[in-house]
């Protein structure tokens, strides 16, 4: 499950420029970080669903990770916060009740 506070989708307007009918595919990418799965990382991408296999719509735009990207989440729960601190998103995974 994806989970968008309206704040967080705020600073996609802001940042990136996505305006309401849009939508942000978050996908996993390799990385030389990562949290819960080492060498891979979130990516973002404003692109159209293709086969969403998790959707979340909030302010108008369309947060959502393909079904072949599903593994990445297994076990989990994604929430995507806005840091006002550093004016910037954070990703916060939680594990996902069985």
């Amino acid at each position: 499950m994806i989970n968008v506070t309206k704040e967080a989708a705020g600073w996609f307007k802001n940042e990136l420029g996505v305006q309401e009918g849009q939508a942000i595919r978050f996908f996993a990418r390799y990385s030389a970080g990562g949290t819960i799965h080492p060498g891979f990382a979130l990516g973002i991408g404003i692109e159209t669903p293709v086969s969403p296999g998790a959707v979340s719509e909030v302010e108008g735009i369309t947060f959502y990770m393909e079904d072949k990207d599903l593994w990445y989440l297994k076990g989990y729960n994604l929430n995507v916060l806005y840091d006002q601190k550093h004016n910037d998103i954070e990703y916060e995974y939680e594990t996902a009740e069985a």
